[in-house]
């Protein structure tokens, strides 16, 4: 059967009532004349579906098209192609209802002509050499390990769409627990206090976390939170992009060989439909796209004994004593687990701490409860000290914008996790005269 035959059909079928009366009629309607093959084929559809799948048209025309009487309709051509309205059939966190695009256009406030604009169904942004006619905003830096991190910003009117989509319906989807970043109540306390005081703590790292998350799978989360096949493409093309070949050309390769593979590897992932790091809604989709990785992770964890946290692409487990013998059976397991995911750890950053050494996870030391590091207390108190005997100006090395805010902060870091702490360096920094 054609492919516009199969679609048109499933579009015929759901625009009526839901019987074999009704179908038989849309299919004559759609085909000009009733065929021989479109009554049985009727009783096959309402056999697979005893109730009519609104929210999937794409997938009902796929059945129609593999049934055993659509063999016949070989030569057969619609004569009409209509048009039916799909609609949520579930809506288990109570997201907005979001029937079909106009709905879509009307929550973000567009023309259907804009909507499809900023969604870029086809696409067109990869082959877009013109900037005006690109989404985002590409730039790059250099991490400490001499990696290249792409950033996409989103521009300022597609970026306030995406804060609306994450704010008024994302954020209303719960990620796994073991997520601790990137949600409300998430914290790297959260992420951390799980591990205190174990014997073996692990420390895993997943290459291009963003960037590894794909289209299908976006889709497939707005697909599971009940909206229709044509609204849940649509989300999922306004908060994922392609990088420009032109774009991708402008970055520069690492200058440490080793890290060439992984360059290589980025710039397959950017050149596919991706959540781009710099979007808003990134985050809470990578968190959701990552559930049956938590889910996974954290089962194997419990068979084992120990505990698993992630925070964004950092993962955390830590177990008792005896660990330390069978640490490479389970990070075999792990790495087993994660690529069948669809991700891939980054081998550099992995890192067994027993707690004979210091363990530390997301900047913080976890050998008997999450603090700062004893040295970066000492540095910041350092900092402090000659701030007062010699004025902030001389220890603002590096021309750091708003330097008393900065200390500020760096300050409030260290109270969240040792409030005595916090509060004598607070002391020094009150101490202060500013304005030398």
């Amino acid at each position: 059967m054609r492919d516009d035959l199969a679609r048109a059909l499933a579009s015929g079928f759901l625009a009526g009532e839901w019987t074999q009366e009704a179908l038989v009629a849309s299919g004559t309607v759609v085909l000009g004349r009733r065929h021989a093959w479109l009554p049985p084929l009727v009783r096959r559809v309402l056999t697979a579906y005893p109730r009519p799948p609104a929210d999937r048209p794409r997938e009902l025309a796929a059945v129609i098209a593999a049934l055993p009487a659509a063999a016949r309709a070989r030569n057969a051509a619609p004569v009409v192609h209509p048009v039916a309205e799909t609609r949520m059939l579930t809506n288990r966190w109570r997201l907005p209802v979001l029937d079909g695009l106009d709905d879509v256009a009307a929550f973000l406030r567009l023309e259907p002509s804009e909507l499809d604009w900023f969604a870029d169904p086809r696409r067109l942004a990869r082959s877009a050499s013109d900037v005006p006619l690109q989404h985002y905003r590409v730039s790059h830096r250099v991490t400490p390990s001499g990696a290249i991190r792409v950033l996409e910003a989103p521009k300022p009117r597609l970026k306030a769409l995406q804060r609306r989509v994450l704010t008024e319906v994302a954020s209303l989807i719960p990620p796994h627990d073991a997520a601790t970043g990137f949600r409300p109540g998430g914290s790297i306390r959260r992420y951390t206090a799980p591990h205190a005081g174990r014997s073996i703590v692990l420390r895993l790292d997943l290459e291009a976390f963003f960037a590894s998350v794909s289209v299908s799978r976006v889709y497939g989360i707005w697909r599971t939170a009940g909206y229709p096949e044509p609204v849940a493409h649509c989300l999922a093309g306004l908060v994922t992009c392609v990088l420009p070949r032109s774009a991708w050309r402008a970055v520069p390769r690492p200058a440490n060989e080793r890290l060439l593979d992984a360059h290589w590897r980025l710039g397959r992932r950017l050149a596919a439909p991706h959540l781009p790091q710099g979007a808003p809604t990134s985050p809470a989709m990578a968190n959701l796209a990552a559930f049956r990785l938590d889910v996974r992770l954290s089962a194997l964890a419990r068979s084992w004994g120990g505990r698993y946290t992630r925070y964004a692409d950092d993962l955390a487990f830590s177990g008792e004593a005896g660990w330390g013998t069978g640490t490479s059976r389970l990070l075999d397991a792990v790495e087993a687990i994660v690529r069948d995911e669809g991700f891939r750890l980054n081998q550099r950053k992995t890192g067994v701490m027993p707690r004979a050494g210091r363990q530390v996870l997301g900047g913080l030391v976890v050998n008997e409860h999450p603090r700062v590091a004893r040295h970066q207390v000492d540095l910041l108190r350092a900092i402090l000290h000659n701030c007062r005997r010699f004025g902030p100006s001389s220890q603002n090395r590096d021309d750091v914008p708003a330097f008393e805010d900065h200390l500020r902060g760096r300050i409030a870091w260290v109270a969240q996790h040792d409030p005595v702490r916090g509060a004598r360096l607070q002391a020094v920094h009150d101490a202060v005269d500013w304005s030398r």
